[in-house]
């Protein structure tokens, strides 16, 4: 299998799941309704867990984030050649999941009156509108998981099979722990992708995009990852 293909269906299980459990727990006359933050948390981590798997397993490296493709290529091992396919399938796939949570929530979306809560299926949205305080979660958030993820991977960043469960720990604890102020995109393809499957998509009632926020959730994640790799280089 080729990397373009694991990295695209591993990311677009990442999405489908993540962005599932969500639907599951905020919208209307779902079996998960107000479930709570517990299960969105655990569910994005076994998501992240899933993908990982499927992206090794089908040839990608486990990366499904483009903010981590880019720092290793900068900062690791990791070959520029494939920095261009690597971010086609993540965005690809993180707007094929998106979809594919739509469709198999579409009734719920329809019986859902709050804008708001049918946008954050989609993408992430700060719980305080704070530009600088919500850049900086999303930079922190980002440091912890490819710095963590990099201590349980290959230098190179590429997960093995082995590695997948421990990274989605990683996530479960990031997101309890770091994820309160802006719902820890810590993906510019897992926020982005979903984000323009919002704006695209027939939904009942839905609101605008919130485009203005939606630059916070691209470039701190790159940040972050840039700032995490760069320290992990020193160190090793």
């Amino acid at each position: 299998m080729s990397p373009f293909i694991g990295e695209f269906i591993g990311t677009t299980l990442l999405t489908l799941l993540g962005g599932g459990v969500v639907a599951n727990v905020v919208l209307n006359n779902t079996k998960g309704h107000n479930a709570g933050w517990i299960v969105v948390t655990f569910g994005w981590s076994m998501a992240v867990f899933v993908g990982v798997y499927a992206s090794v397993h089908l040839g990608g490296s486990g990366h499904l984030n483009p903010a981590s493709t880019i720092a290793l290529a900068v900062f690791g091992d990791f070959k520029a050649e494939l920095v261009a396919p690597y971010l086609a399938a993540q965005f690809l796939g993180a707007f094929t999941g998106a979809v594919l949570a739509w469709i198999t929530y579409k009734s719920h979306f329809d019986k859902t009156d709050n804008a708001d809560i049918k946008l954050a299926v989609f993408a992430t949205s700060p719980a305080e509108r704070k530009p600088l305080y919500n850049f900086l979660a999303e930079l922190i958030g980002t440091f912890v998981l490819l710095l963590g993820a990099l201590v349980i991977s290959k230098p190179s960043g590429s997960m093995g099979a082995l590695d997948a469960l421990p990274v989605g720990f990683l996530v479960f604890a990031i997101g309890l722990s770091l994820g309160g102020p802006t719902g820890y995109a810590i993906n510019p393809a897992r926020d982005l992708a979903p984000r323009f499957a919002h704006f695209i998509l027939p939904i009942k009632n839905k609101r605008d995009s919130d485009w203005s926020y939606a630059w916070i959730p691209v470039v701190a994640p790159i940040a972050g990852a840039l700032l995490a790799a760069a320290l992990y280089n020193v160190i090793r």
